[in-house]
Order: C-alpha cells, then sequence, then structure tokens
C-alpha cells in the first residue's frame, strides 16, 4: 500500500533518533536493536537495519567496535561527539514537532 511505503520513509528518521539515544546510553548491536524497535511498534528487518548503522558510522555518528562474543565477532555501536550533537539538535526538533501536534 502507497501510505505504508510514506510512513515508512517517515519513520527512518525516528529510526535513527533511536538508534542514536539507545547508542548514548550503552553500546548496542544489531540483533538487540532489532528487538528494542520491535517494542516501540516499527518492524524492520536486518536487512534495512544493518545498512542504516553502517551508514550511520560512515557519517561519524556511530563508533563501532567489534567483540568476540560466543566465538562469533559482534559488532557494537556507541554514539560519537558528532553524533551526540546531532542527537541534541533531533531531540529539541521532535519536542517542537511534538508540542505543535499535539495542540
Amino acid at each position: 500500500m502507497e501510505n505504508d511505503k510514506v510512513l515508512r520513509k517517515l519513520f527512518l528518521g525516528f529510526i535513527h533518533i533511536h538508534i542514536l539515544h539507545h547508542a548514548k546510553e550503552h553500546p548496542v548491536f544489531g540483533v538487540w536493536m532489532l528487538e528494542e524497535l520491535r517494542e516501540h511498534g516499527y518492524t524492520i528487518s536486518p536487512g534495512t537495519l544493518y545498512p542504516i548503522l553502517h551508514s550511520m558510522e560512515s557519517d561519524g555518528l556511530l563508533m563501532k567496535e567489534e567483540r568476540k562474543v560466543e566465538g562469533k565477532i559482534r559488532k557494537y555501536y556507541t554514539i560519537t561527539e558528532k553524533g551526540d550533537l546531532i542527537l541534541i539538535e533531533a531531540r529539541k526538533k521532535a519536542y517542537e514537532l511534538f508540542k505543535e501536534i499535539n495542540d
């Protein structure tokens, strides 16, 4: 459905903010992030999430650290200084938007 496509595009921004928020609290990894997003009603596939994480890393918003977990390499992401500044700005904008549409 066309509406799904439009909403999906809109929610991508929210997903980026969620990722930054959680990566500021503690290092996050893909499977955990998928579950967290699902709890907030975002059902995205690993095929959508991993490219987002990679692009956020290449944009300098996240820093990746590889750790060995149960014999496998798991990539953990934490927020960078630039990511933190973006998150602060996004929070302001989200708050302003929320106030405006909630009145």
